[in-house]
């Protein structure tokens, strides 16, 4: 049986970046609670019911781009070491900026530590939305019009993706 000390020790240790189960799920929750009653007008995120770690969420294209009007889903998967290691995230919605169904490393730089918050990451992808790849990894380069054409596209219907009870969140 484990000690009451060397469960604290692996808990606390500067050099474990991987948080025990428990405290992890406590601070999803926390962050989506927080997210909950103070929402914001250009985003959503919900967990699933069967994984905490599993998040949906569906941002708005930002006001005075080709991508205003736009309401674009995708997928935000918490890694165990979570904040110290930044969530991953993926578009669901064709958006003519990322591709869809493949991971964001946009935010590997940015994030990286106990004060980042899965909102900040889904504003900072808000403010990534406008700016154009030079052949970034895991982007696509429409043009201007292309973009708001996939803008309008994504008001009418949700992706179709995944399990029944992520296409419910998605709905």
């Amino acid at each position: 049986m484990e000690s009451f000390k060397s469960k604290v020790e692996e808990e606390y240790n500067p050099f474990n970046m991987s948080m025990n189960k428990s405290r992890l799920s406590r601070l999803i929750r926390t962050e989506l609670e927080d997210m909950q009653s103070n929402p914001s007008a250009d985003f959503m995120c919900l967990s699933l019911e069967s994984n905490l770690r599993d998040l949906q969420f569906a941002i708005r294209g930002p006001n005075g781009t080709e991508f205003e009007g736009g309401i674009y889903h995708g997928q935000i998967k918490i890694p165990e070491e979570y904040p110290h290691k930044p969530p991953i995230i993926t578009l669901l919605s064709e958006n003519g900026r990322f591709k869809t169904q493949t991971e964001i490393d946009y935010f590997s730089n940015f994030f990286g530590g106990p004060r980042n918050k899965l909102r900040h990451a889904l504003l900072r992808l808000i403010e990534l939305l406008p700016t154009y790849p030079d052949g970034a990894l895991g982007s696509v380069e429409y043009d201007k019009e292309e973009r708001r054409v996939l803008a309008i596209k994504s008001r009418l219907a949700a992706p179709r993706y995944g399990t029944d009870e992520r296409q419910n969140l998605i709905n």
